[in-house]
């Protein structure tokens, strides 16, 4: 079964779009060295049967950190620090790792600025963060946001970061995640750096409007169809006209 006929046969709500980020993700988790972070991270899994701290293959540490027990929170693993995002870092967590990397939990946020401002400021470099751009409410622990690439430009931006690549996945009717990868060196990334806009899918819609992120998600052929047969009846319509003339 090749990647496509897997996609094809999976759950289109949750499982895709984590498949899709896992696979963006081990496209380069390899290049980033020194301390990582998983925050939030829960037990690690990447819900195929693995962990993302074997992702990481060039870092020299791996640390999780948890919040409340009751919403995926703190496990009592090894290297596991509890940690509250919507709370003031302590001081020696600042700038303690060279790579944070925080996979949809922001949308379960509700103080979501002061929670990107923490993950900016644990890191030295490199902050990597996947966020639902589409997807039906999930948790009961809360859920409060969807993001757009723009949004994320902006979040990192203002907290002296800049976002050098933003990726997503463009498959039919399905849930859309944002990939997406800041750092405060961007000079040194310059070979990982989008070079196309960060919302345009490269996979032409059909759909009838702009070719954006999350073109492909919404069917709209009904609609499509309907304009089309309005087209054919006006076409048809100004023949007429002409021959009746």
């Amino acid at each position: 079964m090749n990647q496509e006929e897997y996609y094809n046969n999976i759950d289109r709500v949750f499982r895709l779009p984590r498949v899709w980020s896992n696979r963006e993700l081990k496209k380069i988790a390899h290049l980033f060295e020194g301390n990582v972070v998983n925050v939030s991270g829960w037990k690690d899994i990447d819900k195929e049967g693995g962990f993302y701290k074997d992702y990481f293959t060039s870092a020299s540490s791996y640390t999780i950190t948890n919040y409340k027990r009751e919403a995926k929170g703190f496990q009592g693993l090894d290297n596991e620090i509890f940690l509250d995002l919507e709370a003031d870092l302590t001081k020696e967590l600042i700038g303690k790792f060279d790579t944070v990397f925080n996979h949809t939990v922001l949308e379960h946020i509700f103080e979501v600025r002061k929670a990107i401002k923490n993950l900016c400021l644990l890191t030295k470099d490199i902050v990597i963060v996947v966020v639902p751009f589409l997807q039906v409410m999930h948790g009961d622990y809360g859920d409060y946001w969807r993001f757009t690439p723009v949004t994320m430009e902006k979040l990192f931006e203002v907290n002296g970061m800049k976002m050098i690549t933003c990726t997503f996945n463009s498959h039919r009717n399905a849930s859309v995640y944002l990939f997406c990868v800041a750092s405060k060196k961007p000079e040194k990334w310059k070979h990982i750096t989008n070079k196309n806009s960060y919302y345009e899918d490269p996979v032409q819609s059909d759909n009838g409007f702009q070719n954006w992120v999350g073109c492909h998600a919404i069917d709209n052929k009904v609609y499509m169809k309907s304009l089309n047969k309005v087209s054919i009846f006006q076409k048809l319509r100004k023949k007429l006209k002409n021959y009746v003339k």
